[in-house]
């Protein structure tokens, strides 16, 4: 970061910011709240909800807001928090390039969150993204500080060999698990205070099923362990419904059908890259009868609006480069409370 030695001195007041912790394993004191919503990343109308959200609990008196960001980002964030200027603000949003987090309306959330709740204390729970310029620049800002053998390094290490070996395996089961063992470890050292938390909405659902088939999300993970001190509601659905970037023809059992395509996305499940969504136009009846798959896709994993009578076509990319197509139709079937497409063999 430029000009590192002028943030030293906020050093001090970053250290006052956060408790010693709590001794021992156990769930934090009771009394202590947990209030998850789930997000669409970078959406605006999302993104001005939970600043209503936050700024209501705030009012309450929480001060800590769990985000889906590094320990060393959120620390940054903290140090931001206490500066004058934008610089630290400014060099984060730049190491985001390229992420759902790189658009003006993000930056804006958290300037806002400065400028009307600003006693808030940002606690990053996630694996260790951007740890070779952001995470690398808070170790460097540590060492300046004569930090080296501080908690806060230690952590900061921790989370950079998580990202290291989060993009090096692709396993998204590493992640679901490390940061449900972040957010514990951060609520816990908190002695019984409430919190708020932002996660894509992915991590959020108490009744979501198994994380890549192996484990339970961050938040179903937090519910065995603090069960009715955490509530969550999921935000997807202010998203604006999106427009289709293109139109296809794809062929089925030899009829070919219009299909609208919605994008590729990040999968990170181990075995997986990524999938792209194609919603065929006036297909249902054809596939109405057609035998079920055995796999459910929720509602909510989808880019766009899910309504009953629709198919979708999804194409997954391994990470051995082959592509695996898979069918589902809505028939207005829900799966544990949500609302969910059912995958069928055309």
């Amino acid at each position: 970061m430029k000009n590192l030695k002028k943030f030293l001195c906020l050093a001090l007041a970053a250290l006052l910011l956060f408790p010693a912790g709590c001794a021992g394993s156990e769930p934090a004191a009771a009394g202590g709240r947990i209030y998850l919503y789930g997000e669409q990343h970078g959406v605006e109308e999302i993104l001005e909800a939970e600043l209503e959200l936050w700024s209501g609990h705030y009012d309450e008196g929480l001060r800590h807001l769990f985000v889906e960001l590094p320990y060393y980002t959120a620390e940054f964030l903290n140090l931001w928090m206490q500066a004058e200027d934008d610089e630290i603000l400014d060099a984060v949003y730049e190491d985001w390039a390229g992420s759902a987090s790189h658009v003006p309306e993000v930056k804006a959330f958290y300037s806002e969150i400065k400028a009307r709740c600003p006693e808030t204390v940002f606690h990053g729970t996630d694996v260790g993204h951007q740890y070779g310029s952001t995470g690398a620049r808070y170790l460097e800002y540590l060492r300046e500080a004569g930090e080296q053998d501080s908690t806060r390094y230690e952590l900061a290490q921790e989370n950079i060999e998580q990202g290291r070996r989060f993009y090096e395996s692709e396993d998204g089961v590493f992640r679901e698990k490390a940061m449900t063992e972040n957010f514990i470890r951060e609520f816990d050292a908190l002695c019984g205070g409430s919190v708020m938390g932002i996660y894509g909405s992915a991590h959020t659902g108490i009744d979501a099923m198994d994380y890549g088939g192996a484990v339970p999300c961050m938040a179903k993970s937090l519910y065995e362990r603090y069960g009715d001190a955490l509530s969550s509601e999921d935000l997807s659905g202010l998203a604006p419904d999106m427009e289709p970037l293109r139109t296809d023809m794809i062929e089925i059992a030899g009829k070919s059908y219009e299909a609208e395509y919605f994008g590729s996305y990040e999968l990170p499940i181990e075995g997986y890259v990524s999938r792209e969504f194609w919603r065929l136009v006036d297909a249902y009846e054809d596939f109405s009868a057609c035998p079920k798959a055995g796999d459910l896709l929720p509602y909510d994993n989808f880019p766009v609006g899910v309504e009953t009578g629709q198919v979708f076509v999804v194409d997954y990319l391994l990470t051995d480069g082959s592509v695996q197509r898979s069918y589902y139709r809505s028939d207005g079937g829900k799966w544990q409370g949500r609302p969910t497409t059912v995958a069928f063999t055309p």
